[in-house]
């Protein structure tokens, strides 16, 4: 039996679970919808951070802080497996190089895209470019909702968490710090 023959039956089972019957016309693909899903969702199992900023770093005499805001991102929550929708924000100060910019929210998605606790994330995302880029700081912060607080347990609807991960300057200088929150915070022009 192939690893996908085994999701699907795993999934049928959980079906019977739950009292439903997985040969409803409605079910019959879900075992199958199921598995390819969830494979892709965790994806970020099967990639390398550091392969992917190593694809494109390159020489730069910038010594001004670099910031990509607002990169959306779904992951799931690694306690009930239920969605976490969120936005973060990532900057760090070159020192000699610096990444192309879709490579920021790739490793966001790399860490999104795997069974995750919010703060885990944070932490990953900054410390996967502080060893790869090399800079003289880093800064991660990230606002997400957690649909294992809104649709169960607590119930709280639209309430936010922030997390943030701080590295090298952006940890040991307030105006670089203060720098970065005033940027993240300032409104997107309506003409984006």
């Amino acid at each position: 039996m192939t690893k996908d023959e085994e999701f699907e039956q795993a999934v049928t089972k959980v079906l019977e679970l739950l009292g439903e019957d997985p040969k409803r016309e409605g079910l019959l693909k879900t075992p199958s919808r199921v598995a390819k899903a969830l494979k892709f969702l965790t994806e970020g199992y099967d990639q390398d951070p550091e392969e992917i900023l190593n694809q494109a770093l390159f020489t730069t005499s910038n010594d001004e802080m670099v910031l990509v805001r607002d990169i959306e991102f779904y992951s799931m929550c690694e306690h009930h497996m239920l969605p976490i929708i969120g936005r973060a924000h990532v900057a760090y100060i070159p020192d000699g190089k610096v990444v192309g910019l879709s490579k920021i929210p790739r490793i966001v998605n790399v860490y999104a895209r795997r069974l995750q606790i919010q703060e885990q994330m944070t932490e990953q995302i900054a410390d996967a470019i502080l060893q790869t880029i090399k800079p003289k700081g880093v800064a991660v912060v990230v606002h997400a909702r957690h649909m294992c607080m809104e649709m169960r347990g607590v119930q709280k609807i639209n309430s936010t968490t922030v997390s943030s991960a701080l590295r090298g300057l952006f940890k040991k200088d307030e105006r670089t710090r203060n720098e970065f929150y005033n940027l993240i915070n300032t409104p997107t022009p309506s003409n984006f």
